[in-house]
């Protein structure tokens, strides 16, 4: 299988990387704006550079990979689509609706495969979690608790380009609530705070976000996020139910001290960022892509997915500005259902 790569920046390295050593990929076509950087990853890698993303197209493979800003990925998902590929993508599809409507429109008209970056599903901790709420073991889910904080805030220069922390990084959360829980979300309530650093007002966007989410069984979540986070990288799930409770993310590595006389220590090495926290996910990820390729399992994230969670997030924005409950009704794009 001959896989052509758009974007060779911090994640794009990381797939690259992923699909060269994969006993079902035969070669790899990188591209990205910046040439330089990608013909020293293909030189590493032994793979082939090309100029530019008309050379993918031209120069014949068998899927895509992209991982450039998400400015280029849904004219590049409906490119591919036109051509007949079948595409892995980040997320998300775009930083609005109308286009990750129209993106997903031309995938579904072309009859292709769009498979999305969620690689929270594919890390074991929210896996096991799903099983426990799937098998009963949690009984009747009554409150889920999600938390994503990073670490240090990102390059001010990024802040106005990632569609703000729900967009970027809660929309993480919101998928895999659906994912884990089976169920959708049908209204929000959502805050920000904007009182760290001068450069988040600037770009618009806030630094510490929460969101009240209510499922449609009556189960309530919260959904909280920072970039302010000194302590580590932090990411957490935790689902109570009538019988039982459990928590994803809680190991030797989460950046979290116990005041109590008995309490754990704090982590020797805590999590720094999200590339080596999921870092089997990312794999397991792209495994799961070829497989889909080839015909071997299901789509397990496709563009409808996606748009769910990126319809919480809207809901969550407009929340926040209008200081309103908002329910998932008002945001376009929901006829579709969630294939769980």
């Amino acid at each position: 299988m001959r896989i052509g790569v758009i974007g060779t920046g911090r994640i794009g390295t990381i797939h690259a990387n992923t699909l060269s050593r994969h006993r079902e990929v035969g070669s790899l076509i990188l591209t990205d704006a910046d040439g330089a950087r990608a013909q020293e990853l293909a030189h590493r890698l032994g793979e082939t550079a090309a100029p530019g993303v008309d050379e993918i197209f031209k120069w014949g493979v068998d899927a895509v990979v992209i991982t450039t800003a998400t400015s280029a990925h849904a004219e590049l998902i409906g490119r591919a689509a036109r051509s007949g590929l079948p595409v892995f993508c980040e997320k998300p599809i775009a930083l609005d609706l109308p286009g990750t409507l129209h993106a997903i429109a031309e995938v579904e008209t072309a009859g292709t495969i769009l498979q999305m970056g969620f690689q929270r599903r594919f890390d074991a901790g929210y896996v096991g979690a799903r099983e426990a709420v799937r098998s009963g073991r949690l009984g009747r889910l009554h409150t889920v608790r999600a938390l994503t904080s990073d670490q240090a805030p990102p390059p001010v220069e990024w802040l106005p380009l990632s569609g703000g922390l729900y967009r970027d990084t809660l929309i993480h959360d919101f998928d895999v609530l659906r994912w884990v829980t089976g169920h959708e979300i049908v209204d929000v309530y959502a805050a920000g705070s904007d009182a760290g650093p001068p450069m988040f007002r600037a770009a618009g966007d806030v630094d510490t976000a929460a969101a009240l989410l209510t499922l449609d069984d009556g189960t309530l979540a919260t959904a909280t996020a920072t970039r302010l986070n000194g302590a580590g990288y932090d990411v957490r799930m935790e689902l109570a139910g009538e019988l039982d409770q459990v928590v994803v993310g809680l190991d030797d590595r989460t950046p979290i001290a116990s005041t109590e006389p008995t309490g754990p220590p704090a982590a020797d090495k805590p999590w720094t960022g999200f590339l080596e926290r999921f870092g089997p996910a990312y794999e397991a990820e792209l495994a799961a892509f070829i497989e889909v390729v080839r015909g071997e399992r299901a789509n397990p994230c496709d563009g409808r997915e996606a748009l769910q969670a990126l319809r919480v997030a809207e809901a969550c924005e407009v929340s926040r500005r209008e200081r309103r409950a908002v329910r998932l009704a008002e945001i376009p794009g929901g006829a579709s259902a969630a294939a769980f």
